[in-house]
């Protein structure tokens, strides 16, 4: 009997469930390079050329380990650019008699692969993505019956599960679960920090260069220059060096922005995670032992551990548990056009300038870039959240859509109406300048509220609170802001609306073909 085992691009560990158990003389793992999933969405193409060589490599240690690997290059000849055709092809060629392959990460994909039965006239075992710390069905129970779906919650029942950062007792270490009121601080001037582990390009890397830049070269994004970890060896370099260099000041400076320093104590080991060449627990693992060897304060391990088992494996619960509606929520009614601006990074806005400059350039931003300049603009001036969800999929090389979706319809753009974040994360310009070196050498003065040389966040902001003021006044998290608008006049309501109104008048919409190819 031959056993075809398809392992899609995010799949690349060699523990994954598919190829455990398995008699090898006796089964062929199927990897597919396809059109379809490089343009379902217009990728960023550094991203492109990440998770293809990514492949490419984990292909070549599959072979070094005695799997037989039928591997299907973009280009190669009868390529039918989807999975379900591959997976066809591939079962024919190789005679076989049925396919065991992981669930797909994402909606679309798990659907396409319930139809390989009927395509293949084949037995298709689909199993659960074991990777995870949190399997679906227990996620299921947590969020059963719950009024209230808290990262907060299940991030606790997670340390308690896990063991992480728990003492003998049962007690969170430091004696608080969370420490993220540590880990808001603007760093001083002058830090030396420390730049993230890079890789020389070898031959299967310039090979895929060369395609991306060659079949993608219209996408957006710059590919070079090219230095992202592609292999489980490099994935591990890199979070060793992280480890080390970055993580002991990582909590106190992770909220800060300064121009010119695209990751300053940030891991962008997402990318790592999201492939499958690192599982979150050998890393939360490795910043807990730097922790308990005095290498790392609890403020920065704690808040590190807190995105990896609470955020992401959360996200990736309430994705599921919400799908399909999640992707068409728009609580807000927002309609507006992605301004062109997200493309170009051609306004006078300087922070959403260096946000889109670093996106263009890197295929990365930090989460506070993401949250509150780039999705905050776009949540005030009432963009299709839709449009903005599919801008942050193209652009980053950590997005997927299970762990990008429900971070942007619901965290960043508060479009399911509540469901994850207790209130919207909206702010004025002031936030930025507390946490950036953006406004000072900004066209727009951030101590304006209205007027044509205001910062556009500020009179954004008000009007946002007036816009939706009978859905947000009652929020208990909401009173004080709108307890500042109840003191301003009616003048300068009627100011900070046609301020707002003006600026918004003048945006020009963005092509829509940078994000989605026509079909």
């Amino acid at each position: 009997m031959t056993l075809l085992i398809p392992v899609l691009g995010d799949q690349l560990s060699m523990t994954l469930a598919s190829l455990r158990g398995v008699d090898r003389a006796r089964a062929v793992v199927l990897m597919m390079e396809v059109w379809d999933e490089a343009t379902y969405v217009r990728h960023h193409k550094k991203k492109i050329a990440l998770i293809f060589s990514a492949m490419r490599h984990f292909a070549e240690a599959l072979r070094g380990d005695g799997w037989t690997v039928d591997y299907v290059t973009l280009d190669a000849g009868g390529n039918s650019q989807s999975f379900a055709g591959e997976v066809a092809r591939a079962a024919e060629r190789h005679g076989a008699e049925a396919i065991r392959v992981v669930a797909g990460g994402e909606y679309r994909v798990r659907r396409d692969q319930d139809d390989w039965a009927a395509r293949t006239g084949l037995p298709v075992e689909i199993m659960e993505d074991d990777r995870f710390v949190c399997p679906l069905p227990d996620f299921y129970d947590w969020a059963r019956g719950r009024r209230d779906y808290r990262m907060e919650w299940f991030y606790r029942d997670m340390r308690r599960r896990t063991g992480l950062l728990m003492t003998a007792q049962g007690k969170p270490v430091g004696g608080q679960w969370n420490f993220d009121k540590d880990n808001r601080e603007t760093p001083p001037r002058g830090l030396n920090y420390p730049a993230p582990a890079r890789f020389a390009p070898d031959a299967i890397t310039k090979g895929v260069l060369a395609l991306v830049a060659d079949r993608f070269g219209g996408h957006f994004g710059d590919l070079e220059p090219f230095g992202l970890p592609v292999t489980r060896e490099q994935a591990l370099a890199a979070l060793d060096h992280f480890i080390a260099a970055a993580l002991p000041d990582f909590g106190r400076y992770q909220d800060a922005m300064i121009a010119g320093q695209d990751y300053l104590y940030h891991s962008s080991l997402s990318l790592c995670l999201n492939l499958g060449l690192l599982g979150p627990m050998e890393v939360c693992e490795a910043a807990v032992a730097a922790h308990e060897k005095g290498a790392a304060p609890i403020n920065a391990v704690e808040g590190f551990v807190r995105q990896i088992i609470g955020w992401r494996e959360y996200m990736r619960g309430m994705y599921w548990w919400d799908m399909p509606k999640f992707g068409a929520r728009n609580a807000l009614g927002a309609t507006r056009p992605l301004p062109q601006f997200y493309w170009t990074g051609d306004t006078d806005m300087r922070c959403l300038a260096e946000a889109v400059g670093q996106t263009r350039r890197e295929a990365y931003a930090h989460h506070i870039q993401r949250l509150m300049i780039l999705g905050n603009f776009a949540m005030l001036a009432g963009v299709a959240p839709q449009a903005i969800s599919d801008w942050f999929l193209v652009v980053y090389f950590d997005a997927y859509e299970w762990v990008e979706l429900p971070n942007v319809i619901g965290m960043s753009q508060f479009a399911d109406g509540g469901i994850i974040a207790s209130k919207p994360y909206a702010s004025t310009g002031a936030y930025i300048d507390r946490m950036s070196d953006y406004c000072g050498r900004c066209r727009y003065d951030v101590k304006a509220r209205t007027g044509p040389d205001a910062c556009p966040f500020n009179a954004l902001y008000w009007d946002f609170l007036a816009r939706h003021e009978r859905r947000l006044r009652g929020n208990p998290r909401m009173r004080g802001m709108y307890a500042t608008w109840d003191r301003f006049d009616a003048a300068q309501r009627t100011a900070c609306r046609d301020s707002a109104a003006t600026f918004l008048d003048g945006l020009a919409p963005a092509d829509q073909g940078w994000s989605r190819a026509p079909t």
